[in-house]
Parts: C-alpha cells; structure tokens; sequence
C-alpha cells in the first residue's frame, strides 16, 4: 500500500468508523456467537499472495462484527464506560503515524514533554495538592500507564523496595527475603481483583479489609488488621483504598485511613479507577479529599474522559521512590540530558520499556472539549443514572442495593439469588441490552453501569421497560413453578 492508496483506503476507512458508530445502536450488543465460532470461517494459515482491501474489509463484516460485544452502544450498561471520542481517534491515528517509541526524552523529546505536561493539565482539573505536580520545585509527578492494574502493581513495588530499603539501613544484618517473607499489604474487601493480582505478583501477602455498611474501609477496622498483624511479627507496608469500587461505586474513607497510613509508615495508594473522572466537577470533588495522605494516586481517562483506551493517569509523591525501584541505566539507553534535571525518562516509572505517544490523546481530547465539555459530560451520565435509580424505585418487586453516588445502579428482584440470577441470563440472552452482576455481601445483585458516549434518556428508559417485562415473565413463570413442582422455570428471549 502506498501513500496515494492509503490517502484512499484511509478516507474509507474514517468513513466506516463514523458509520459503524452512528449505526451501532441497531446491532445487537451482545453477540451470539460461541467458543471457538471463528477459526472454521477463516483460513488455517497466512494468505501467500496479497489479498484485496474490499474482501478484508467484507470479511470485518462477515466474521469481525458477528463476535464483537458493541461497548460504545447505547444499550451497553455493562463493566464501566471505556471512553470513545472522535478527538482521541484522530489523535490515536497520529500517534500511530509518529509510532516512536517514547521510553527516553531523546527518544522522542514531544512525547515526554507533552505527557509531563498533560499529567499537570489533569492534576490540576483534579484539583491534586501542589506536591503530585512535576512543577520546578516539585518531587512528584505523573505518569501515563497502560491501566489501573499496573499502577497499582508499579505502586506496590515502588512501596517494597523502599521498605525493604529503610529496614535494611536500621538492620543491616535483614536479608532482603527476611523481610519479604514478613511483608503485609491491605486494602478492602470491595476492592478490584487487579490489587490481590499485584500481591501475588509482588510475592506479598494481601489482606482484605472488611468493609462497613456502605462498602467502605473505615480507619477502626485498617487499624485492628495493622495490630494483629504486628503483633504476629509481620511487617504492615502498603495500603490501597479505592474511591468508586468495582462492585457498587463506594468509596474507601481517606480522611480516616490516611492518617492510619502516615502515623504506620505505610504507602498508601488511591486507585480512583471510574470515579476519577468525576472529580474535575466541583460537586464530586470532595470525595477526593484526603489524596493528600497519598504517596500515589491513579484513575483512568479511559473509563470516563472520553480518551479512548489505553490511558492510565498515575501521580506520585516522590517520584524517586518509583525510579529508586525501576531505574537501570544500560549504555544503549543512556543518553547526554538524562542527568541535566530538566527531562523524565519515562522507562524508569513503568513495568515496560517500550511507550507510545498516548498524551496526544489527552492534548486533542482537552483542548476541543474544553473542562466544561468534559464536565458536562460525567454530569450528564450521573442524571442518567439517578434517572434509573428512580424507575427502580418506583417498582416495588426491585430493590437499590447500594448509594447510587455517580454512574453505576446497582439493584435486583426481591427475592432470592437464584431469581436474579435468572433474570441476568433473560436479559442477557435476549441480546437488547448488557448487564453484568456483583456480590454485595451475599446478595447477587445486578449492575446498570451508564457507559456510553450517545447514551440518552431514551435508552434507559427503554432498558427499564425491557428489565421490568423480562421480571413479569420471570415472577409469572416462578408462580406457576410453585403450583406445579415438575415445571422448570424459564425466559422468553424477547426484544425491548
């Protein structure tokens, strides 16, 4: 493909991309397809000569699409949002086009500067305390990671070798698995699975937190947790609290487990994963308060600031206490301004060597929405959401399992697991909608998460008439199980 063709196929292409998305409403959002569905309709090795750009093309639509689970449909209430815009498509095009690989300033000087840049731009709309910005006098700073789950990692390890460090200059005599075998982290028993999965991969022992009424960790149970363990010989180093759980969207208590996190000495990091987005609104800004206890902080553009994936924002504290732990310096990558004091070499922040230019995204992302834009935005999604919290609560067979605070719902029949979860393979199987369950305690509960850029009132609305017919039939058939022991319940598939 040369350039003329590709000015040609790429014209195409953009105008596929804008169709597919002004149509995606009207594909079903859940395929239904099953395992294996697509290696017999593609062949068993490479092509040995070039095929053409219009089979591909045809074949995207024939095989592709058919196995595709449509996250920017506006009937997608799944997960949380992945955010999409046409700035960052644009932008992800040009990152791909410029395709340097930005692990040093001199690999790419714009693509580290732009990033340290656009890290400040968003510390700022958070309103983050002076200390996590990479100003001149600063020690802290951010980061763009591939996802939560490696901040969360990269945190964790920052953490261990600093405490592994500190203990050894007191004990010089502590070997380094002395200590690692002692070593204790925490954080609630509402938190990600991605934080147990960086304990196991950081050959720490983690420990769930339990959480209180609201879902929350509380300081009294973080501090009861910290005395057994002490007690029991262990060493209490790491702390994660989550602002928007996974589950229910509740929030751990940082004015309460911050101060715990100071007085023992340990790291504390805020994984704001979803909910972070929501904070450049003055209204939702107070459930960031106490981030200044933090030594690290990450949330996720690209759940809900319209910078499509992957974009991961990760402030730190000191951000010696991340190169301390990462920094190996061979004679290829060295090069004559890494001592100057006046550039990042992002290759000593993160897990992988290799970066690309994502802080373009966020540039092109910003500037043509603007904070407003991108306020207007999460606040749009929010009422949504408290437009669906009232419909559920104007059926008395359903109940709202949880504070409904941002753009997550969650609910269920009244009644018991085994009715709800019949109503989650209806729905789902029905194939209008996409929702996914959580455990509250030892509730299964279902989740109505507002996602979509093109989401409207419309379409929630719609969801709900179709939850609450699938419910009739679900109810109607469980009557009729009762009075007949040997019939077995079962769901219609039917459409909204």
């Amino acid at each position: 493909m040369n350039a003329s063709e590709f000015r040609r196929r790429g014209k195409e292409m953009v105008d596929y991309v804008a169709d597919y998305l002004e149509g995606i409403e009207a594909r079903p959002v859940y395929p239904d397809v099953g395992p294996g569905y697509l290696r017999p309709l593609i062949p068993a090795a490479a092509p040995q000569e070039p095929e053409t750009f219009e089979d591909i093309m045809k074949d995207v639509e024939k095989i592709i699409m058919p196995g595709v689970t449509h996250w920017h449909s506006p009937y997608f209430f799944a997960y949380f949002p992945t955010a999409s815009s046409y700035p960052a498509m644009l932008a992800d095009m040009l990152c791909g086009a410029i395709g340097c690989i930005g692990f040093s300033w001199i690999a790419s000087p714009a693509c580290t500067e732009l990033e340290t840049v656009m890290m400040d731009w968003l510390g700022k709309m958070l309103e983050l305390p002076e200390a996590f910005l990479s100003g001149k006098a600063g020690e802290g700073g951010g980061v763009i990671q591939g996802s939560a789950s490696e901040a969360t990692l990269v945190a964790l390890l920052a953490a261990r070798t600093k405490v592994t460090r500190r203990l050894q200059a007191a004990s010089p005599e502590l070997s380094a698995a002395a200590i690692m075998e002692k070593l204790v982290a925490y954080s609630s028993d509402q938190a990600h699975s991605s934080v147990e999965r960086a304990g196991l991969i950081g050959g720490v022992k983690l420990k769930a937190v339990p959480s209180d009424g609201k879902f929350a960790m509380r300081a009294s149970a973080l501090q009861e947790a910290l005395e057994r363990d002490k007690a029991a010989g262990l060493i209490p180093f790491f702390v994660v609290a989550t602002l928007g759980t996974t589950s229910c969207c509740s929030f751990d208590s940082l004015l309460e487990v911050g101060p715990v996190c100071q007085e023992e000495n340990m790291w504390l990091h805020v994984d704001a994963a979803y909910a972070g987005s929501a904070f450049i609104c003055p209204e939702f800004r107070h459930l960031l308060n106490g981030v200044e206890f933090a030594d690290s902080f990450n949330f996720n553009p690209h759940k809900w600031l319209l910078v499509n994936f992957d974009c991961s924002a990760m402030w730190v504290r000191k951000r010696t206490d991340l190169t301390g732990a990462f920094k190996l310096d061979p004679l290829y990558l060295k090069h004559s301004h890494q001592d100057s004091g006046l550039i990042t070499d992002y290759r000593h922040w993160q897990i992988p060597l290799g970066r690309r230019f994502r802080s373009l995204k966020m540039w092109f992302v910003f500037r043509l929405y603007g904070v407003r834009g991108l306020q207007a935005y999460i606040r749009k999604h929010v009422g949504l959401a408290h437009e669906f919290e009232a419909l559920v609560r104007q059926d008395p067979r359903f109940e709202v399992c949880a504070e409904v605070t941002l753009g997550l719902v969650c609910f269920r029949l009244k009644g018991s697991n085994t009715l709800n979860e019949a109503l989650l393979e209806g729905i789902n199987n029905a194939r209008k909608i996409h929702l996914v369950p959580c455990h509250l305690r030892d509730k299964f509960v279902l989740r109505f998460a507002i996602c979509s850029r093109t989401v409207e009132s419309a379409h929630v609305q719609q969801a709900w008439r179709h939850i609450r017919e699938l419910a009739t039939e679900l109810l109607r058939a469980e009557e009729e199980h009762k009075q007949s022991p040997l019939q077995k319940p079962k769901v219609e598939k039917k459409g909204i």
